[in-house]
């Protein structure tokens, strides 16, 4: 058969993808073969018309029909003997004709092929997902009437518990039976189940070639891509393809029409995939669980199941499904305990191990009633007592009478018990039950049976399992482990840090970046060392063949990523492994406190990954749980807050140590936390930050005063928070003396310049006087000196000098454009505009500070650093074009254009004063609304360009045949119908039916010297219209489309603009805050003073560690233990609140609802029971009875009365 569906191909990508499909698995015919009958063995009820095999004579090779000798001695016909392998010529993909458009991969195997081979086939070339769970369906084959409650559990128990544990489900992939019935259940669970869980279920039909309706429409030996499955009348039961099942393996044995030929093939690929591993590569914690579900069945399975029994795979029974499941549960459930009478020598050891003959008539009397028609009974006997051996492995399941919700529970619970047989004694009985709720990610079933304070758990019993709850992402289950005994700082060593980095999975950013950095130390390696280079080019061969060059990756690499991200702040996490200078360790890094600094570390590099990845819903996760952990530092603040406010001050400015030195807020600005800055907690400190040692309720009109008049803040116009009002509310007599000296333990905010001076000069006074026990009272500063200093050295006094100097350079630089812009030298400049150059000069001073000193950071940091602000980017612009028009002024030929370009920078200098007017509370956050309303307009503007261009162009050719001056091109095409939107319309020009009092011509000459050429007439009517048209769509449309954006725009940031703005605020707070407390033109002196200190006098700067509080040991674990209990209070609180909503009150409801159906099954159990109890008590009631009549038929002696009768104990009871 031909490739139709290659030939039938539309496009050419449709043929390149079916091209890269056949190529890839052109290799399958040189490996995967077919089984062909090669001796034909007579089939006497066909009268030689047909083979045992099943196919005809005619179908046979002439190689198959020659030896008539040896067929002639042949009674029954074997596929191991009579049958050959060839090149397969079935595989490759169907589509099903009036079905879905979604193809299977099929595959046309003998029963001989090797199962790593193909489980290699489907998951790493059909690319199917690696199962947590493969579920072999067994039974309720051919025209098997399956029940309605059978139908239910395989749809709502089987495909939904497939669903929740990414479970394969292996049946015959036939449309009958069990195998339709699966089918159906899979196709109506991927229609309301979302494509998440839709990839997580794979139905995987092992059918009979021989048996499979319409089979030669999938014969192509180059492959087909797809084969066009056509079968007719599919509402009914046949043996044709099931079209809801991903993948196909077709079984061939030789034989046509049989049933079975599939049956070794399928247990020896169950057995393969029960010693492979769970999750990414392998990496989980157990092997892939294998259950075999047997639902009704015919006697020929128990071959089938005893020797998957002796494999150890276990079996899930159905009890009521009828056929050989009633069976089996019928001698399971009710002969389980029957006494056992050894057949021979009672005290042999290897008696337990032999059937009982009891037992044996007791099974071989339900098998001739539960299948009478059978003949020879003896062998199937044999194979049901040895079954009846290894039950431990068989678990009942009443589907008729329980839920069919609870089906995964079950499939838990017989997996778990078939497991316990294989452990060790000393082994925990519920580590698999642990191992395979992990693999199957039900934290629900965790919690419910394994983590209801029933068990007591070890470290070793949870080790294993959150290796696999890591690695394969499952955050729930870590949760769960490290609230219930492992501790995280025993389980995290080096060793295993680099293990878990190394099972990163391919394709994503940390791969990538590990990687990255992996080249980047090899290639390091070979430029500076040959010999190692060797080495470390065999060791990176070696793991390529194992597993690829991720098995490298060390926590230098990790080391790497992490500085890549966010700087030197995890410079202590890893280097201390890498024997650097650190010595800050990994315990220090994993302790209690820090809760706020650890939420807002996590939102920084989430953030920063989010900005590194491709895929959108990656990018879109990472975004999402980067705002969970910025909300929970927010909300912890928020607790510590309410809780003491200066202590949770010192939280925001403390120095973290293993965090690399860095503070909340300085960690908050890094992961762009806008909500955490939001908070009245940190707004209420940079407030104090902002008023330095002034009270935060002083009118500004005073502050006005005191600046005009220094001589009024000595007096009682400003109020100060003055050092001596603290110190005394600080000694206040307090009872509780512990109490006072972990408060002055917490350390000492700081809000201002000189707080921060005076707490760095006097730290070695305060510890010595705190070991002599001395309380700390700091130097007193005359009273001229320190309220000068409390008045000037205020960011808020800073920030005020700065905006009215900064008027005050507008106001000149305006003076000097308008009135006093001297010709150039030796005319000009004038001593205004020279006034004004040294203005702009101390202005390029300061920019150059606040480039230079900006900490520890090389040059290039600081000037990434800088540039990263926008308003930053508006200073160079400012200054870069005052420097242009600055040196062009100077010279007659460009005197002009320099003029021009001082003009645009006036405009640049004046827009910076809304970055000024961003602290206002009022006009801050229109700032933001309006910066997020420009790019409404950028995109405005690239429609209107695209239709004024359309308009101009054609507007122009009408009306002017030919006019060549581009001046007035350029002003007719795109400035005149620019104007048009405003009303601006020459109706005269336009319009030829007005009178338009312009001299033009037709001379071509003319036109080209420079004259007006005259209009158009024949094309006029065209140019009215189309003069309306864009009226309408520039008018109506286009403006009525801005104003729609402006105010969505508006309407969307309106409720997030107080919190972009109080973000903003934090920025211009710190940069008044380290500014000198001069403004420019004077600011040259605090320069000068500041280049003596730091060049000549080398004294460090204190104004450099802005916001920032290095607190002694002691404190800081104080500090800490604090933050610890906040933490856990809000957590507290907060499950309290959970669990008093409505969903969790349901939730609750329903686990009591399952608590009384599990007890429900659990007296089910004790009702089997009582039954077993009552077969033994009927059994000895029976043996009493023959002792007694054999004693009272015998002559040996005499009773002394006659035996008691049973009526007699049955009226006596019944009276009593």
């Amino acid at each position: 058969m031909k490739n139709t569906g290659a030939e039938e191909g539309g496009g050419g990508d449709g043929r390149d993808n079916i091209g890269q499909t056949e190529k890839s698995q052109s290799w399958i015919p040189k490996i995967i073969k077919k089984r062909v009958c090669s001796t034909f063995v007579e089939d006497s009820i066909s009268n030689g018309a047909l083979c045992q095999c099943g196919a005809a004579r005619d179908d046979h090779a002439s190689v198959a029909l020659g030896d008539y000798f040896s067929t002639a001695i042949v009674n029954q016909w074997k596929s191991v003997q009579h049958s050959s392998e060839r090149p397969t010529d079935a595989f490759g993909e169907v589509q099903f004709a009036g079905a879905s458009k979604r193809h299977s991969h099929f595959l046309r195997l003998s029963w001989s092929t090797e199962p790593s081979m193909v489980y290699t086939i489907l998951t790493a070339h059909w690319r199917l997902p690696l199962p947590n769970l493969v579920v072999s369906v067994v039974g309720g084959e051919g025209r098997t009437q399956v029940k309605t409650w059978v139908r239910e559990v395989l749809r709502q128990g089987l495909v939904k518990a497939s669903q929740s544990t990414g479970a394969w489900i292996l049946t015959t992939g036939l449309r009958e039976g069990v195998g339709r019935c699966v089918g159906q259940a899979v196709r109506d669970h991927a229609t309301a189940a979302s494509s998440f869980s839709l990839n997580k279920v794979v139905a995987l039909g092992i059918a009979p070639w021989g048996l499979v309706e319409k089979r030669e429409q999938l014969v192509n030996p180059q492959g087909s891509f797809p084969a066009k499955y056509y079968v007719q009348n599919i509402s009914r039961d046949s043996c044709s393809l099931d079209n809801n099942y991903q993948a196909f393996l077709l079984v061939d044995d030789g034989s046509v029409g049989r049933r079975g030929g599939e049956t070794d093939f399928r247990a020896r690929l169950e057995e393969f995939i029960s010693q492979q591993r769970t999750g990414i590569w392998g990496s989980g914690s157990i092997d892939i669980p294998v259950v075999c579900m047997l639902i009704s069945g015919e006697t020929d399975m128990l071959k089938r199941m005893d020797l998957s029994l002796k494999s150890c795979i276990p079996w899930l029974v159905l009890a009521g499904s009828g056929g050989l499941a009633d069976f089996l549960s019928d001698i399971l459930e009710n002969r389980s305990s029957a006494p056992a009478v050894p057949s021979s020598g009672e005290g042999n050891s290897e008696a337990p191990k032999t059937p009982s003959v009891d037992l044996k008539d007791r099974v071989a009397e339900r098998f001739k009633k539960h299948f009478p028609s059978e003949a020879q009974t003896d062998k199937l006997v044999e194979q049901a007592l040895s079954i009846y051996q290894n039950k431990d492995l068989i678990t009942i399941y009443q589907g008729e009478h329980e839920s069919p919700n609870d089906f995964d529970t079950v499939l838990l619970k017989t997996l778990v018990g078939a497991s316990k047989q294989q452990s060790s004694v000393d082994a925990n009985p519920y580590s698999d039950e642990l191992k395979l709720a992990v693999t199957w990610n039900r934290v629900d079933i965790a919690k419910s049976e394994l983590f209801n304070g029933d068990i007591q758990w070890k470290y070793e019993d949870l080790e294993d399992s959150m290796t696999d709850a890591l690695i394969n992402d499952k955050p729930q289950f870590v949760r769960l482990f490290t609230e219930n005994g492992l501790n995280i700082l025993e389980y995290l060593t080096y060793g295993r840090l680099e293990t878990l980095y190394r099972s990163v999975p391919d394709g994503t950013l940390l791969y990538q970046l590990l990687q990255q950095c992996l080249a980047e130390r090899l290639a390091i390696v070979e430029r500076h060392s040959p010999s190692e280079k060797q080495n470390s080019s065999s060791k990176m061969v070696k793991d390529k063949n194992q597993s690829g060059p991720v098995k490298e990756v060390t926590l230098f690499e990790v080391s790497g990523v992490l500085e890549l991200l966010m700087g030197d702040v995890c410079q202590p996490l890893y280097y201390k492994a890498l024997g650097l200078e650190f010595t800050s360790s990994k315990r220090t890094s994993l302790r209690a406190g820090e809760a706020v600094l650890s939420a807002l570390s996590g939102c920084n590099i989430l953030r920063d990954l989010s900005k590194l990845e491709e895929e959108t819903e990656t990018k879109l996760s990472m975004k999402e749980l980067a705002q969970k952990f910025e909300n929970l530092a927010h909300d912890i603040f928020s607790s510590c807050y309410r809780s003491d406010e200066n202590r949770s001050f010192t939280l925001l400015i403390r120095k973290s140590p293993i965090w690399g030195d860095t503070t909340c807020l300085q960690m908050g600005v890094s992961a762009d936390a806008r909500l955490f800055f939001s908070n009245d907690g940190v707004q209420s400190l940079l407030s104090q930050i902002w008023w330095g040692d002034m009270k935060r309720n002083t009118e500004v009109w005073k502050l006005l005063l005191a600046f005009f008049c220094p001589i009024l803040c000595y007096t009682n116009l400003i109020s100060f928070r003055t050092q001596d009002n603290q110190l005394e509310e600080e000694e206040m007599p307090n009872d509780d003396a512990v109490a006072q000296d972990s408060d002055n333990l917490y350390g000492t905010t700081v809000f201002s310049f000189s707080d921060i001076k005076q707490h760095e000069v006097d730290s070695d006074v305060h510890k010595s006087d705190a070991i002599k026990g001395v309380p700390y009272r700091p130097p007193q500063r005359p009273f001229i000196v320190s309220r000068w200093r409390q008045f000037w050295f205020a960011p808020v006094t800073s920030f005020l000098g700065n905006v009215l100097m900064y008027f005050l350079f507008l106001l000149l630089f305006a003076y000097v454009l308008l009135v006093d812009f001297d010709p150039p030298p030796p005319s000009g400049p004038g001593v205004a505009e020279c006034v004004l150059y040294f203005w702009v000069f101390t202005i390029v001073c300061e920019e150059i500070r606040q480039t230079i000193f900006l900490g520890t950071m090389t040059w290039r940091q600081r000037f990434r650093l800088y540039i990263k602000d926008l308003w930053n980017k508006c200073d160079l612009t400012a200054i870069s074009l005052f420097i242009i028009g600055l040196i062009c002024r100077m010279f007659h030929w460009s005197y002009e254009f320099g003029r021009d370009v001082l003009c645009l920078d006036y405009m640049v200098f004046t827009l910076r004063l809304i970055h000024i007017f961003a602290i206002h509370k009022q006009l801050g956050p229109k700032i933001i609304i309006v910066g997020k309303m420009m790019k409404d307009v950028f995109f405005f503007l690239f429609f209107l360009g695209v239709w004024l261009m359309a308009y101009g162009v054609a507007n122009q050719a009408l009306i002017y045949s030919y006019d060549p001056n581009l001046n007035r091109i350029f002003r007719r095409v795109f400035y005149r119908p620019y104007l048009h939107i405003f009303g601006q319309i020459p109706v005269e020009e336009m319009d030829v039916g007005k009178n338009w009092d312009v001299n033009c011509t037709h001379n071509v000459t003319l036109i080209e010297s420079g004259e007006e050429p005259c209009r158009t007439h024949e094309s006029n009517w065209l140019v009215v219209i189309l003069l309306v048209v864009y009226l309408l769509v520039t008018n109506i449309l286009l403006i009525n489309l801005l104003i729609a954006m402006f105010s969505y725009t508006f309407s969307k940031v309106q409720e997030h603009s107080d919190t972009y703005w109080k973000f903003q605020r934090y920025n211009l707070i710190v940069e008044y805050h380290s500014r000198p407390s001069l403004a420019p033109p004077f600011i040259i002196l605090s320069h000068i003073n500041l280049f003596i200190k730091r060049v000549i006098r080398k004294v460090p700067s204190v104004k450099i560690h802005h916001f920032v509080l290095d607190l002694e040991a002691k404190a800081a674990n104080r500090l800490s233990t604090w933050e610890t209990i906040q933490k856990e209070d809000f957590l507290t609180a907060r499950n309290k609140i959970q669990k008093s909503s409505d969903s969790e009150r349901l939730k609750r409801m329903s686990a009591k609802v399952d608590g009384v159906l599990k007890h429900l099954s659990e007296s089910r159990d004790f009702e089997h029971r009582l039954r077993s109890l009552e077969n033994q008590m009927e059994y000895c009631s029976s043996a009493l009875s023959w002792v007694v009549d054999t004693l009272s038929q015998g002559s040996t002696f005499k009773p002394p009365r006659p035996p008691p009768l049973r009526d007699a104990f049955a009226s006596s009871s019944s009276s009593t």
